[in-house]
């Protein structure tokens, strides 16, 4: 870029006391140990203005998750304990697509992210965000090119991308979700299916206190998401068996999690977060468009979830690129989804399934939000 107008994490580039005033970036340094006075490293060397002005209940907040197989925003006001949404985005690019055998985000991801990154720009500047959070995941994590990828989209489209490590993802999906665990239950085993990695988290709330928040009590990353175990079984035609196959995968990776965290199970119930259980639950109410208002916190039973799953197996691949709650984008992905969920329901068999179509881009929002005293902790 011809001027330094990046969007980082923290506080937008000319905000602060010497600020240049409403709906401009800017200019901010890079956060080396050169910068000018009035500027502090924050972790992984994002600029922050130190002094800046403290935010308030009107400042508009933006959270971008930057995941192996979506790219999400959020931007979002704070509004009595929450915030209220003023604006979204969500695309399809496959960033990890391929990195699992090669090692690289290839040029054809790199186009489709950067495409998306850069409509996620126009809309933090058109809804003038100022507290900004921006992460990369596991495909960022995983690739050999992942630094080079991410300096390309600090040049040429001014986003920052933070990689955060697996246990920040599990914190952030805990944060977002939180709201969804079952006031009458003791917990939840809340887990998060990704691209290429899926978090659990089991949850927990503290003996002789049934109405306090649970806390986290044992988390966990499997290497392994939808694009991931697809590539590696093939998720166009799926027999039984390679279904069988993929289970069996994951429930490898899944096992030492579970010998320690799978016991006194009979209060909890599970709290997913993912694409594949949004998908699976517009496929059981029939949607002829997918709709969150009826999506996010709806209950599924264990046979509910075990119907779709069978009826998602007897299908074709065009058949699931017709369905209206998967597509095209996801039809070659939703099987290896169901795959994870199904491992992690025969490794906590638990009755009820509650459904989240929130995470890590509402984590963040609270996040910022709580630290900024802006709703309460």
């Amino acid at each position: 870029m011809t001027a330094d107008r990046r969007l980082r994490n923290g506080l937008r580039p000319g905000d602060g006391p010497d600020s240049d005033g409403p709906g401009t970036c800017g200019a901010s340094a890079r956060g080396s140990a050169t910068s000018p006075a009035g500027l502090a490293q924050s972790a992984g060397g994002v600029s922050v203005r130190r002094g800046a002005a403290r935010p308030h209940g009107d400042q508009v907040y933006a959270a971008l998750d930057l995941g192996t197989n979506n790219c999400r925003l959020l931007i979002a006001r704070p509004s009595g304990d929450s915030f209220r949404v003023v604006d979204s985005f969500s695309r399809i690019i496959r960033l990890g697509e391929g990195v699992s055998t090669t090692g690289v985000i290839s040029e054809a991801a790199i186009a489709r992210a950067m495409s998306a990154l850069g409509v996620c720009r126009e809309k933090i500047v058109a809804r003038n965000a100022r507290r900004l959070r921006l992460i990369a995941t596991e495909a960022c994590r995983a690739a050999s090119n992942g630094d080079a990828f991410r300096k390309r989209v600090s040049d040429e489209i001014g986003i920052d991308l933070e990689v955060v490590d697996r246990e920040t993802e599990a914190t952030l999906a805990v944060t977002g979700c939180l709201p969804l665990v079952d006031p009458d239950c003791g917990g939840a085993i809340l887990f998060d299916i990704g691209g290429g990695s899926t978090e659990l988290v089991r949850l927990d709330r503290p003996a002789g206190d049934s109405r306090a928040d649970p806390r986290m009590t044992g988390w966990t990353s499997l290497p392994i998401g939808v694009v991931t175990l697809a590539e590696q079984f093939g998720g166009r035609a799926v027999t039984r068996q390679t279904y069988a196959a993929m289970v069996e995968e994951v429930a490898r990776h899944l096992k030492l999690f579970a010998a320690s965290h799978a016991d006194d199970l009979a209060s909890m119930h599970l709290l997913g977060t993912s694409g594949t259980v949004t998908t699976i639950a517009g496929v059981f109410q029939k949607l002829e468009r997918y709709d969150r208002r009826r999506i996010d916190g709806i209950w599924m039973d264990d046979v509910d979830v075990s119907t779709i799953i069978e009826w998602l197996l007897a299908t074709s691949y065009a058949e699931r690129a017709a369905n209206p709650c998967i597509g095209p984008d996801r039809a070659d992905l939703v099987l290896a989804g169901c795959a994870i969920l199904d491992a992690i329901r025969n490794a906590f068999p638990v009755p009820r399934l509650r459904v989240a179509d929130r995470g890590l881009r509402e984590g963040m929002l609270i996040e910022m939000m709580r630290r900024d005293g802006v709703i309460a902790d």
